[in-house]
């Protein structure tokens, strides 16, 4: 136990014969359950977690492939029958230093908070490394994410090194959470939606030979029409269905008018092209509900950023 309270660590994991046993192995004492979700590997992922040989261990096997947040949510349905408090994801690929497994157990136990993931880019030093190009990759995907999930303050949303209590589990319906590589921004997601209070906490990132088996060609296409569904999930359920929030009148009307005012704009430009000349009236009768719908976006979304649960 970590403070009184029961630890249970999903591992999910994907041919990972070479690592899972170092993940295991270093596996802190405080930890009650460790449960390793065998994702239908091709090789022998399954005998190396018992090769391991410690009690603490139950080992779950998909026959058909489900993606990795299809064997964390296996992982989590487990940790529920079994009982506990605290659930924490760690992969397979020894990537998750398990030295820093309290810093995102103690905002749980000692402050309250629901949720809690790892952030890897804390500092400069993050970046050194990395190429410009996927900095910015990241930069675009965590305000993306921002804007889906209203979590405004977090970062690194692709993260998978994260502890949620199992109360907070047993609110969400996780047979409609995402179960591929999108599974932890779908998470976001329908955490804020019931309004979880979620931390960020500096974790540095262990890289090592593992190889990444993300298709960059078909994740990013599913993850944007996810972030834009989730979106409009969220603005639904939490300002519209349950509350009819003024967050939620002034992002329709701000959309009513800068439709309005751009599809004025393109019919005067379209019709006085040439010698003739719009009035100053026509003009403003784009430009006047364009602006205004702007406006009326920008405190939408500055309500939006004051809601966010924290």
């Amino acid at each position: 136990m970590y403070k009184d309270h029961r630890i249970s660590v999903v591992v999910p994991a994907h041919n990972e014969q070479a690592l899972i046993g170092k993940t295991l192995r270093t596996m802190p004492n405080f930890v009650d359950h460790i449960i390793v979700v065998d994702d239908c590997s091709s090789d022998d992922t399954c005998g190396a977690a018992q090769a391991v040989g410690d009690p603490r261990v139950t080992v779950l096997r998909h026959d058909v492939n489900q993606g990795v947040g299809g064997a964390i949510l296996s992982g989590h349905r487990h940790a529920l029958e079994i009982g506990g408090d605290i659930n924490v994801v760690m992969a397979g690929d020894a990537q998750m230093d398990p030295d820093y497994l309290p810093s995102l157990l103690d905002p749980i136990v000692e402050d309250g908070y629901g949720f809690t993931k790892a952030n890897r880019f804390f500092s400069m030093e993050s970046f050194a490394n990395m190429p410009k190009h996927r900095i910015f990759g990241n930069v675009v995907l965590s305000f993306m994410t921002k804007l889906a999930s209203g979590y405004w303050h977090l970062f690194d949303p692709q993260n998978g090194y994260t502890a949620i209590r199992q109360d907070v589990l047993r609110r969400l319906r996780l047979d409609k959470i995402a179960h591929g590589y999108h599974f932890e921004n779908d998470m976001l997601i329908n955490l804020c939606i019931i309004g979880v209070r979620a931390r960020d906490v500096p974790i540095p990132a262990v890289y090592g030979t593992e190889v990444s088996g993300i298709k960059l060609h078909r994740v990013i296409p599913r993850l944007s029409a996810l972030l834009f569904k989730g979106f409009w999930k969220r603005i639904w359920m939490k300002y519209v269905l349950w509350s009819f929030s003024p967050i939620a009148l002034l992002l329709f009307t701000a959309i009513l008018l800068i439709l309005f005012g751009t599809g004025v704009g393109i019919f005067v430009l379209a019709n006085t092209l040439g010698t003739k000349t719009a009035s100053a009236a026509t003009v403003m009768m784009s430009v006047g509900p364009l602006m205004t719908g702007i406006y009326m976006l920008i405190q939408a979304l500055v309500l939006d950023i004051q809601e966010t649960p924290d």
